[in-house]
């Protein structure tokens, strides 16, 4: 069984949980296929591992990439290239000319400048490029300053005082067709109202385009709603109900226009977990180190964010590998890495019950930005993935 074979591989490694996945997927086909006008892109900068990429493609969401990199690797897992859109604020010229050549539903334009180039090259191998303008809305959101995106300070997107300008430029190139506006303020969002801050804004900037007499087909609201850290189990699955009522109830479309929505974190964070072995425990003048094999070079999280994973013991039962244990938390560990760096920290005054050397720990939620971030800083090798179908039955 899988359990035993996880138990042999050396450590770390991530475990995927498929049928958790399968049923987030189920959970975001339930809020939105009853608006035949929404429709769901992967941001495969969240995870690219391709099995993972195969049964979301198959699930039939469509996929958001921001290098040419991801736009392979959401061909090669089964998605369509009319389901494709291509973001990133920095496009080089083969990417660019892949995602032509390919046929992407969109670019997702950041700048009068990358327009113009994208102009070019469609000119050049005579191909018409659909893009949609990258606004910035300068609405903040309640996160980290590190993932934070639609300020007027952040490097992405073309400032709305100058969207009928660009769009007007982008309306009179031959080789471009004018799809709609894009938007994204920021990641890790567990606010709604900063969803409902973002479709006012956009309100207004639709009124605005409606006195210039300009009509958007496409409105993409981006993604960056947020999971539980703190309580995974409990809360296995975000409120997808509450993420899209922000938009259904508050944005204002206008007849036949399609609403994309591009979410990351929400659809896979949970299912993933980090496996590592504790190596030894060390007993410090003041503080009691769980030292195991992971490190930020397979989840830099909390190193880069200072943000918390919850740290379970695995353990068998029977023939399943589970998380979570009976015994009560009564010891206190800072549980760290092998990394050589002082920030290479996973959790630090964190209650959990007695670790032993050679023992097994799942550090959870995190198949969001875990293995996709990894490096081989140190020379370490970068973590395998093994895909299983029944952890989330489970969990104790």
């Amino acid at each position: 069984m899988y359990a035993d074979l996880l138990e042999q591989q050396p450590t770390p490694y991530y475990v995927y949980d498929t049928a958790l996945l399968a049923q987030t997927l189920q959970a975001i086909d339930a809020e939105t296929r009853q608006h035949d006008n929404y429709h769901v892109h992967y941001a495969i900068k969240a995870n690219a591992d391709h099995v993972v990429l195969q049964q979301i493609a198959q699930a039939g969401l469509g996929a958001d990439c921001v290098s040419g990199g991801e736009i392979r690797a959401a061909l090669d897992a089964g998605f369509p290239a009319s389901k494709i859109v291509f973001a990133g604020v920095a496009k080089a010229d083969w990417e660019i000319r892949l995602a032509l050549e390919a046929g992407i539903a969109a670019f997702n334009v950041e700048s009068r400048e990358e327009l113009d180039i994208i102009a070019q090259m469609a000119r050049e191998l005579g191909i018409q490029a659909r893009i949609s303008l990258r606004i910035n809305p300068d609405v903040g959101a309640h996160t980290h300053a590190h993932i934070t995106t639609g300020l007027a300070e952040n490097k992405f997107g073309i400032d709305r005082s100058q969207m009928v300008e660009v769009i007007r430029h982008a309306m009179s190139l031959p080789a471009t067709e004018f799809m709609g506006l894009h938007f994204h303020i920021g990641s890790q969002l567990l606010v709604m109202d900063d969803f409902v801050a973002l479709a006012q804004r956009i309100n207004e900037l639709q009124d605005q385009l409606d006195a210039e007499g300009i009509t958007l087909k496409h409105i993409n609201v981006g993604g960056g709603l947020g999971v539980d850290y703190d309580q995974p189990d409990t809360h296995p699955i975000p409120d997808f109900r509450a993420y899209f009522a922000a938009y259904t109830d508050n944005l204002r479309l206008r007849p036949g226009q399609q609403l994309h929505f591009e979410l990351g974190r929400a659809v896979v964070a949970q299912m993933g977990s980090l496996i590592t072995r504790v190596l030894f425990v060390k007993h410090g003048l003041h503080k009691r180190f769980a030292i195991v094999d992971a490190g930020m070079t397979e989840l830099i999280r909390p190193a880069l964010y200072g943000a918390l994973h919850q740290i379970m013991p695995v353990h068998l039962e029977g023939h399943n590998l589970c998380f979570g244990t009976p015994a009560a938390a009564t010891e206190t560990y800072d549980v760290v890495g092998p990394i050589c760096e002082s920030s290479d920290v996973f959790a630090k005054d964190y209650r959990m019950a007695p670790v032993r050397r050679g023992q097994l720990l799942a550090i959870r939620s995190a198949g969001a930005y875990g293995q996709v971030m990894a490096s081989c800083y140190n020379c370490r090798p970068l973590p395998k993935a093994f895909t299983v179908a029944s952890l989330a039955a489970c969990h104790s």
